[in-house]
This record gives structure tokens, C-alpha cells and sequence, in this order.
């Protein structure tokens, strides 16, 4: 029987590739998404895969979105933490609205999810979480406090829960992209993009389909001995 997945954020960009990419290796995909109705629709109708609404952030729609999918499904059995928004701004002009949405969003939602499906991977003995951090969680950027505390936070997230869980087969990593050809990215003025691609070292941004293939790594049996590490994958634009 094919192992379930749930992947947040999974309906555009980051997320939209490692759906299709999980799909295409034979496991059973849920996207949740948080809005955009639209986008979900055509997301699904060309992927075949089914989507899912919730709020995140919001941990009792997270409980009621994850036992959907389980109802649905089955109970899950890979965790993609994808889900992220940006709300930029220096620290002078960040509003306290905008720093703690983009924690709920980005890093609350990684207690969230794994606070639901958790118990039934210890269970079953068996599960496999990864989280997508960033660049800027690893180097910082300039106005992003709120998205860097975000991301940062993700990381030590990982290496905390993937000592509860490696005595129950359970894995527990994070991806750390850098910048991305998504639709986040693109909304980055031309010449402050120029500026980015120009400090990295393969001379372009990453595709969704460089992420996606990292975690399907990371969610395969070949790698069982994996956990509590972050994958950079950016051109080399940071190493550490």
C-alpha cells in the first residue's frame, strides 16, 4: 500500500514540485494550501492530486485538516513542512502583525503538523518529516528578522524532534533552499535580483525540482541513517 504524504504549501511553487514529484514515486499526496482557491482548483485537476484547506497557524484546523486527509487517505506517513509567507520589513518599521505571522505561519506550523501526525508515526513505528528552512534562516538577510527568526528556528525544530523520534524509525530533517525560480521569487525587483544571482556560484536560481529531488531522498529507505541534518541546496551561494 502506498505510503501517504502531506505537504504544506503544496499547491504552487516549492510545494507544487515536490507533490508532483512524490506522486510520480508512487506515494499517496495531500496538498494542503491556504487561499488561494483558484490556483488549488487547477492545481488539482492537472496533478491528480487531491488539496486540502486549512490555516496552518491555526492548530485546531491543522488537527481537523490533518484527520481529513487521514479519513481520506490514511494515516499519514511523510510530513512536508513547506508552508511559508514573507511580510519584509526592517526591524524599525516590521509591525508586531507582521513578525507574528510569518512565526505562526513558518514555524508554528511545524509544531502543528508534526504535533497531529506524530503520534501515529510513533505507532506505527515509521515516518518521515522534513522541513523546509531557507538561506536566509542559515546567513540572514536584511530586512527579514521575522522570515530568519522563522527559518533559523526550523532548523534547531529539526535536530530537537529528530532525537524523540529516531528510537520509532522516525526521521526527522530540513532543506534549506536557496532562491528559487518561484512565484515569491519573481516578485523580487529585476535589479535587486541581478544582485542575488550575481552571489551565486552556479550563476542561476534553483529550480523546485532540485528541492523536490532532496526530499525525495531524505523520505527514502536510503535514508534510514539520516536525521537531524539540513541539506543546503543553493549553488553555493552559503556553505558552512
Amino acid at each position: 500500500m502506498a505510503r501517504v504524504a502531506l505537504v504544506t504549501g503544496g499547491t504552487r511553487g516549492i510545494g507544487r514540485g515536490i507533490c508532483e514529484a512524490l506522486k510520480d514515486n508512487g506515494y499517496t499526496v495531500a496538498a494542503n494550501y491556504a487561499g488561494n482557491d483558484a490556483a488549488a482548483a487547477r492545481f488539482s485537476e492537472e496533478t491528480g492530486i487531491n488539496s486540502y484547506k486549512w490555516d496552518v497557524s491555526d492548530f485546531a484546523a491543522t488537527q481537523t485538516g490533518v484527520a481529513r486527509v487521514a479519513d481520506e487517505l490514511g494515516p499519514v506517513d511523510v510530513v512536508v513542512n513547506n508552508a511559508g509567507i514573507t511580510r519584509d520589513g526592517t526591524l524599525l518599521k516590521m509591525s508586531h502583525e507582521d513578525w507574528q505571522q510569518v512565526i505562526d505561519t513558518n514555524l508554528g506550523s511545524c509544531f502543528n503538523l508534526c504535533k497531529a501526525t506524530f503520534p501515529n508515526m510513533r505507532e506505527n513505528r515509521f515516518g518521515r518529516i522534513v522541513n523546509i528552512g531557507s538561506i536566509n534562516g542559515q546567513a540572514g538577510q536584511y530586512g527579514q528578522v521575522n522570515y530568519a527568526a522563522a527559518k533559523s528556528g526550523i532548523h534547531g525544530f529539526t535536530k530537537a524532534l529528530a532525537l524523540e523520534g529516531a528510537r520509532y524509525n522516525i526521521t526527522v530533517n530540513a532543506i534549506a533552499p536557496g532562491y528559487i525560480d518561484t512565484d515569491m521569487v519573481a516578485a523580487v525587483p529585476d535589479n535587486v535580483l541581478e544582485k542575488i544571482i550575481a552571489t551565486i556560484p552556479v550563476g542561476r536560481l534553483g529550480h523546485a525540482s532540485e528541492i523536490a529531488r532532496a526530499v525525495l531522498f531524505l523520505v527514502s529507505d536510503d535514508a534510514t541513517f539520516v536525521t537531524g541534518s539540513t541539506v543546503s541546496v543553493n549553488g553555493g551561494q552559503h556553505m558552512y
